[in-house]
């Protein structure tokens, strides 16, 4: 018989899980503000998207709500606020068709029919494009190139098998990005423009490179500069995967916008560099490109810098450097922003001009203001004794005096943010939206506490703790204590709202999530510590935050266990091999469990960085090498794993691929061990499609329910 069994569904993690997520905002009029959602619906099994629109800006709380057409793709708004650009895609089962269109107001000013000119449009936030040029009569994009755009071509199926290499995971599709310049003349009678009024063109180089580069977030300067990011081949003919990955080769480069383009590669090429963003001045002249960087190789997120190049002189300088520890007199760990700026991160207060970004400070994301001139930083968002523990997220920015954001705790869900100046140049907030929950799960959620616990014996380290009030102060043995360390493993565990966890915390749980050396949002110092030092200073991280709060008296020895996904994956293994009666059970989400077995995922580096070697072109993966992998992977410990393990595997996943499940999967089972394997269909490293996160979500806790009160040497 089965050792996982459902228990049934939980409908507070299904209220959680439903919650309208803000994921975008834009400004559409001096007044009006457009807020975009993320919705899940499990009874259909699908992510809609929903818009609400602010109007009255500060002076109104009315707003509409429509539900988003999944035809559209993609849309913005441009600089004067007259007009929206849509990428919309039309599937009637067979077929799929594709159009760009321009719309003024409520009238339809320009719509072409791309289909034949090439394939998906990229709306991820690595390629995608969307800008207006800024007489708002071109719109540059971003779209999968077809390689059978040429109605003349030849006979030849060559070009059709051609190795060519992806972006990695989730973008196995994703090989030809490319920009597109649409151009259109407006109708002197306000009439459609006519299909001989309207051009689209593929930006290509005039001079191709001897590296192949892709293109992509490009973004308008002038009518005939433009400004992107290019995506290069490694020597060996790779893509290095770019999600959750700030160090593949991406450089900046301005690009005439012309079918045939002059480059000039702006940034150097030991730096990762991407989001170019324009500042201009009140006559609509550029004055500043800004982009973040992070240097090529190493590990795959780190201390970001946000440089600058003076567009009259020609200039560049790092605004803002690596912070590599962060010191008593000034406690700014460095820049840990997302992967891009919003389209325009600018904020206007009397003659000064910043920069708005949220950024990783120790296990909160916070929002920081940066001077475009000096780079001095602001901290609008400092946590002060007695708040909540709020994380924010900037949306986006009106490009004067307004910006919207959304802010969240572990025990409070996402609402949404309007900041602005006002005459005396003070920083007010205006809350606009906050989300609807049932009487029930208010209830539910006023039982839950959340604190930061500093563990004092390995600084910076520190878990961010969830607990039940109810299940925390009953009588009896302490609450089971689930550890939850992330994955990465340079990122960090902050204090937004997850639905996972807080429906865990409130079947009686007492959740642990901490940030282990190599987290980011501490300084750079601490994510360099770790390099060679994987599974031992972070596995010892991870017992020693186990062992503070058993002397707090938070939790008990007996009944602990642990769950982690990809990175904290292979920390769950790792410890309930090196640590084998501390932990009762263990859930695993695609964890890397064999680092010498990783060539064939999209990150082939990552492996080599982490355990302190060094990855080039020509790397293979040779005895010595695979021997200091091996020794430093979960699967050398397998052989004392006593806790039974629950893997959760996605079939589709291009990073930690799913023989590294099954590798420890097999070697369990070969053991007699208890080890049950879920396994999803289409799905990717994050287990994140509303189907799989929802099953995921009940066998772990379903796993724990029959597994976690029992020492794991008993069996």
């Amino acid at each position: 018989m089965s050792l996982l069994q459902h228990t049934g569904p939980s409908t507070l993690y299904t209220e959680f899980a439903e919650l309208p997520l803000p994921v975008s905002a834009d400004f559409v009029g001096d007044d009006v503000a457009r807020v975009t959602y993320s919705v899940r619906d499990h009874e259909r099994n699908t992510v809609q998207s929903l818009t609400k629109t602010f109007s009255g800006g500060i002076t109104s709380d009315h707003h509409t709500t429509s539900h988003d057409s999944s035809e559209v793709k993609a849309f913005a708004t441009s600089p004067s606020k007259s007009r929206q650009a849509i990428l919309r895609e039309i599937s009637n089962g067979t077929s799929t068709k594709r159009f760009v269109e321009i719309w003024a107001g409520a009238q339809i000013e320009a719509s072409l029919d791309v289909t034949k000119y090439h394939d998906a449009f990229h709306t991820d936030n690595f390629t995608f494009s969307l800008s207006f040029s800024p007489s708002e009569t071109s719109l540059l994009y971003t779209a999968e190139a077809n390689i059978n755009s040429d109605d003349n071509a030849s006979d030849d199926p060559y070009p059709k098998f051609r190795y060519t290499p992806h972006f990695g995971e989730p973008s196995r599709a994703k090989k030809r990005s490319t920009i597109f310049l649409f151009r259109w003349t407006r109708s002197t009678a306000f009439t459609r423009a006519a299909k001989q009024d309207m051009s689209l063109v593929a930006l290509s180089l005039a001079q191709p490179t001897q590296i192949p580069v892709l293109f992509g977030q490009a973004t308008f300067a002038t009518e005939d500069v433009i400004y992107a990011s290019g995506h290069e081949h490694t020597k060996d003919g790779r893509l290095l995967g770019v999600k959750w990955c700030f160090n593949p080769t991406l450089h900046g480069t301005p690009l005439g916008a012309k079918i045939s383009c002059d480059a000039l590669k702006l940034t150097p090429s030991d730096r990762s560099c991407r989001s170019p963003r324009v500042l201009y001045n009140d006559s609509q002249t550029p004055t500043k490109l800004f982009w973040f960087s992070n240097p090529v190789g190493g590990p795959h997120a780190s201390c970001v810098s946000l440089e600058s190049r003076d567009l009259t002189t020609g200039a560049n300088k790092v605004l803002v450097d690596t912070v590599m520890e962060p010191t008593p007199e000034n406690d700014f760990p460095g820049l840990y922003p997302n992967y891009n700026m919003p389209s325009s991160p600018f904020l206007r207060c009397g003659d000064r001009i910043y920069i708005v970004l949220h950024s990783l400070w120790r296990s909160r994301a916070t929002i920081l203001f940066i001077d475009t001139e000096s780079g001095a930083i602001s901290d609008e968002t400092k946590m002060r004794d007695g708040e909540p523990l709020y994380s924010w997220d900037l949306l986006a920015t009106d490009d004067k005096t307004r910006f919207i954001c959304s802010r969240s705790t572990p025990t409070t869900p996402s609402e949404v943010l309007l900041g602005y100046f006002d005459q005396h140049d003070n920083l007010n907030w205006k809350v606009l939206d906050q989300p609807t929950l049932s009487f029930a799960a208010e209830n539910a959620l006023r039982d839950l506490t959340a604190s930061i616990i500093p563990i004092g014996a390995r600084p910076p380290t520190e878990t961010l703790v969830i607990q039940s009030k109810k299940a925390s102060t009953r009588p009896g043995p302490k609450p089971i204590c689930v550890t939850l360390p992330h994955g990465g493993p340079h990122v960090s565990s902050t204090t937004s709202f997850y639905p996972a966890t807080a429906a865990l915390a409130l079947e009686g749980y007492t959740l642990s999530l901490p940030n282990y050396t190599g987290s980011v949002g501490f300084g750079e110092k601490y994510v360099q510590k770790l390099l060679g030092h994987c599974g031992t200073m972070d596995v010892q991280d991870v017992v020693e935050s186990v062992n503070e709060l058993i002397r707090l008296g938070i939790s008990e020895h007996g009944r602990q266990v642990i769950q982690g996904g990809s990175h904290g994956g292979f920390l769950a293994a790792h410890l309930i091999g090196q640590y084998p009666t501390l932990f009762n059970a263990a859930v695993m989400r695609n964890p890397v469990t064999s680092a010498g077995e990783l060539a064939a995922s999209d990150i082939p580096d990552w492996a080599y960085a982490e355990f302190g070697l060094q990855f080039t072109p020509n790397s293979l993966m040779t005895p010595a090498t695979f021997r200091k992998m091996f020794e430093a992977s979960p699967i050398a410990h397998v052989d004392n794993i006593r806790a039974p393990v629950l893997l959760l595997i996605g079939e589709d996943d291009l990073r930690a691929v799913p023989a590294q499940g099954l590798r420890l999967y097999h070697a369990l089972k070969g053991r007699e061990r208890r080890v049950e394997m879920l396994w999803f269909k289409g799905e990717t490293h994050p287990l994140d499609g509303v189907e799989a996160a929802r099953v995921s979500w009940e066998a772990g806790r379903d796993w724990f329910k029959k597994l976690g009160q029992s020492p794991a040497d008993c069996w």
